[in-house]
């Protein structure tokens, strides 16, 4: 019985302090050496983006260099159907600033170990994964799915560098129609909010009903510049000059010494004009 129960242990997965499951990466069947990757259900609470729903996202750890996006996808399917996979060289949230460029405009990918974001159409795919037995390796190089590796990868990467006229010419034609399309869009916003702001002749402000849950009024950069600026000659206008004795001591004193500094001015103008009117009969 002893065996059995050692073979019945062998079976099962093999979980470490984290959460993380690990599992065996074998490149070949033939191969001896065996890589670990270590596995765990996403779950980020900042995590907002609809892209890795919290139920049905794999986060993989120790991806090697020589396992694309496709190999991964080859590898995990095993477990259930894929709806996305994303390589990453360090985790972080999946939100992208600007617009989403082409690979050929993009910097080359780092070659080192990476980190993956796998979405599964179903939930139960990524429980499958994580009871996966530690003694079933998953082969990355088969017959039917095999991976260049070595000089016939750089091979490949060199011709697939390459890209036709026709082609980038496409990829730059979308990429301008997108960026025309959101300089409108941005113009019409800014548009419509100023006319939102615009105040009439008697300092009266048009808001109108918007969409459920926004404001009716949006706060601009330019609303509140206005909003300010009223808020500075109001104050202004509220301020008392001169209410105590010291304040109005202290305005004359000024006033006396401009006065005097003016008087020294000109005395220096009117001697330096005296100056000038010289006597010459001849």
């Amino acid at each position: 019985m002893a065996p059995s129960k050692k073979k019945h242990a062998s079976s099962q997965p093999c979980i470490i302090p984290g959460g993380f499951t690990v599992l065996s990466l074998q490149f070949s069947p033939e191969s001896v050496a065996q890589h670990k990757l270590y596995v765990k259900e996403h779950k980020v609470r900042a995590e907002k983006s609809s892209h890795r729903p919290l139920d049905r996202t794999l986060f993989v750890l120790n991806i090697p260099p020589y396992c694309a996006e496709g190999v991964v996808k080859e590898l995990f399917s095993q477990f259930g159907c894929i709806q996305s996979v994303e390589l990453r060289d360090h985790p972080g949230s999946s939100n992208e600033s600007g617009p989403k460029l082409s690979k050929f405009f993009k910097p080359g990918p780092k070659q080192g170990f990476k980190v993956g974001y796998i979405v599964f159409q179903n939930s139960s795919s990524v429980t499958a994964a994580k009871t996966h037995p530690h003694n079933v390796p998953l082969v990355v190089c088969t017959e039917q799915r095999p991976v260049r590796t070595g000089v016939q990868k750089w091979i490949q990467t060199y011709k697939e560098s390459f890209i036709q006229p026709d082609k980038l010419q496409e990829i730059v034609d979308t990429f301008m129609e997108d960026y025309d399309k959101r300089r409108e869009e941005e113009a019409e916003r800014q548009r419509k909010e100023a006319e939102q702001q615009q105040e009439d002749e008697e300092g009266w402000v048009k808001v109108t009903r918007g969409p459920k849950g926004t404001k009716a009024r949006p706060h601009s950069e330019a609303a509140n510049k206005r909003t300010l600026q009223k808020e500075m000659r109001k104050k202004k206008r509220k301020e008392l000059m001169n209410f105590y004795t010291w304040q109005h001591r202290n305005t004359q004193k000024e006033h006396i010494a401009e006065l005097r500094k003016k008087f020294e001015e000109d005395k220096q103008r009117i001697a330096l004009l005296r100056a000038q009117r010289k006597f010459r009969p001849y």
